[in-house]
């Protein structure tokens, strides 16, 4: 019973890594929170990329960064999966260069709080 509980978290986590999945995640979560009035990429290497227009309300989601955002920040898509799903601190990830932030730190650290949810 626990080998088939176990496989059943990982089933799940291996569900959530998708770009489409993250995505979904990003738009939840900016959904509910305050205004950030900025744009922002989330650049997931070789996986993609998600760029979210929150100047507007709704955020507008997009894979194309079609103008320059203010904020970028980099890594792959397990560090972004595991952000939003609480098992990896997003300063930890920064401080361990898992989380490559390019932009107002502020900024940055607003939306820290957002997406650890």
């Amino acid at each position: 019973m626990v080998l088939f509980n176990d496989l059943l978290i990982v089933c799940d986590r291996m569900e959530m890594m998708t770009l489409e999945a993250i995505t979904e995640q990003f738009r939840s979560r900016l959904a509910t929170a305050p205004p950030l009035n900025a744009k922002i990429l989330f650049d997931c290497g070789e996986s993609g990329q998600v760029f979210v227009d929150a100047t507007k309300t709704p955020a507008e989601f997009s894979t194309l960064a079609l103008e320059e955002p203010v904020l970028t920040l980099s890594a792959n898509l397990d560090v972004f999966a595991n952000i939003l799903a609480g098992t990896q601190d997003p300063n930890f990830a920064y401080m361990t260069g898992k989380l490559k932030v390019k932009g107002p730190l502020g900024l940055a650290m607003k939306l820290n709080g957002i997406l650890e949810g």
